[in-house]
C-alpha cells in the first residue's frame, strides 16, 4: 500500500544540499562536512546528485539521503542499484520531472523515496479575502 509524506515542512527539518551549496563549498564532500558541522548529529543531510559519481561522493561523505535528480527511469534504476549495493544504509530518492502518470516507471526495490514537486509547485491558488462592510 502506497502513501505520501511531506518532504519537509520547513528548512529546519532537514539539510538539502543543492548545486549552489556544493559549488560554494568547492565539492560535495566539502558541502556535506560543512552541513554536518552546522546541523549537528541529529539532522539528516540530503544531497541532490546528477550522476552516479556525485551520488557516490555524497554517500561517501556521509549524506543520509541521496537524491538522484532528473534521471531517465532506466538509468535511475541502474544507478540506484549500484549505490544501494555500496551504501545500503543510505536512502535513495528519485526526483525531477516525475508526474503521477510516470511515477510507476521510477519505482524500484533500490529506490526508497519517489518525490513529485508538482504537489507543491505549479498549482493554482484561490485568491479570496474577507471584506467588512463599512
Amino acid at each position: 500500500v502506497g502513501g505520501a509524506a511531506t518532504h519537509r515542512l520547513d528548512l529546519s527539518q532537514m539539510v538539502m544540499l543543492k548545486d549552489n551549496h556544493v559549488w560554494s563549498a568547492g565539492s560535495i564532500e566539502g558541502a556535506v562536512k560543512l552541513a554536518r558541522r552546522a546541523a549537528g548529529f541529529s539532522q539528516k543531510i540530503e544531497v541532490e546528485c546528477r550522476d552516479l559519481d556525485e551520488a557516490i561522493e555524497a554517500a561517501t561523505a556521509g549524506a543520509d539521503v541521496v537524491m538522484l535528480d532528473n534521471y531517465e527511469p532506466d538509468k535511475l534504476k541502474e544507478d540506484a542499484k549500484t549505490l544501494k549495493e555500496k551504501f545500503p544504509h543510505v536512502l535513495i530518492e528519485a526526483s525531477g520531472g516525475i508526474t503521477a502518470e510516470t511515477m510507476g516507471e521510477y519505482l524500484s526495490e533500490h529506490v526508497d523515496v519517489v518525490s513529485q514537486g508538482r504537489l507543491t509547485q505549479g498549482y493554482h491558488c484561490l485568491d479570496y479575502s474577507l471584506k467588512i462592510k463599512r
